[in-house]
């Protein structure tokens, strides 16, 4: 219930968009807390979904990370999944989502040039029937050659993720590895897998940055979704050093 709520609609910013409309709708009858609603909604809404502000709330989540870790001490390379693309359930089959596909090609990228053990990290999403990580080892072995160490299908979280591998990994005296999930996500995760025990050091797919100019105040609808997850990670990471 916790993994589904912090993707619903009471996350901050959509809550926004649910605020605005019981704003509007509460004004109908009551007009002054129709507005008491509706207004701090809206410019909340509209914040979010400025490029400017998602820019600085992705920023927020990566300063802290490491940009060039020492890598030689690494024993193996863990992916983690992130994304889940549904198929037709009839000739399209089910397939890692664009963050996953991404995440596995800079591994493959990795492995070529270190040429450690693979593990796949990703169980169940809502509706599917294939773990994540099942999909994850398919298209390394199938599409990029690369082989797979071990299958990690039972993790519903991040937290999971770390406590999962580490279990699968520490019996090969495996306590070093190199992590690997964008930038933005890699705090949260860093914290997971440290807190398990596990040496993490960060890689994540190379990303454009980009200087803000007059168009990053104008809302627009990428920017609400960058706002989503990267609010999303930051009150991920408070819960999780208060729940674990």
């Amino acid at each position: 219930m916790r993994e589904l709520l912090s993707y619903s609609f009471v996350m901050p910013p959509t809550i926004f968009i649910v605020g605005c409309l019981a704003g509007a709708l509460i004004g109908l009858g009551h007009p002054r807390i129709g507005t008491i609603v509706a207004l701090p909604s809206s410019i909340l809404l509209y914040l979010f979904a400025m490029p400017a502000v998602s820019t600085l709330l992705t920023d927020e989540l990566v300063m802290s990370v490491p940009t060039s870790p020492d890598l030689a001490r690494a024993q193996a390379i863990v992916v983690l999944g992130a994304d889940y693309k549904f198929g037709d359930g009839v000739g399209i089959p089910d397939s890692v989502g664009l963050l996953t596909l991404e995440r596995l090609a800079a591994a493959a990228r990795l492995y070529r040039r270190l040429r450690l053990p693979v593990v796949v990290s990703g169980g169940l999403v809502t509706g599917s029937e294939v773990p994540l990580a099942i999909l994850m080892r398919e298209e390394l072995e199938q599409d990029f050659s690369i082989p797979v160490k071990w299958v990690e299908d039972r993790s519903r979280n991040t937290y999971q993720n770390a406590l999962y591998t580490a279990e699968l990994i520490k019996a090969a005296n495996i306590s070093a590895v190199i992590l690997v999930t964008q930038a933005s996500d890699m705090r949260r995760a860093l914290w997971s897998f440290n807190r398990v025990g596990l040496d993490a050091l960060p890689f994540s797919p190379p990303e454009t940055i980009q200087s803000i100019n007059f168009r990053d105040f104008l809302p627009s609808a990428h920017a609400l979704y960058q706002s989503f997850y990267a609010l999303h990670e930051i009150i991920g990471l408070a819960v999780y050093r208060i729940y674990y």
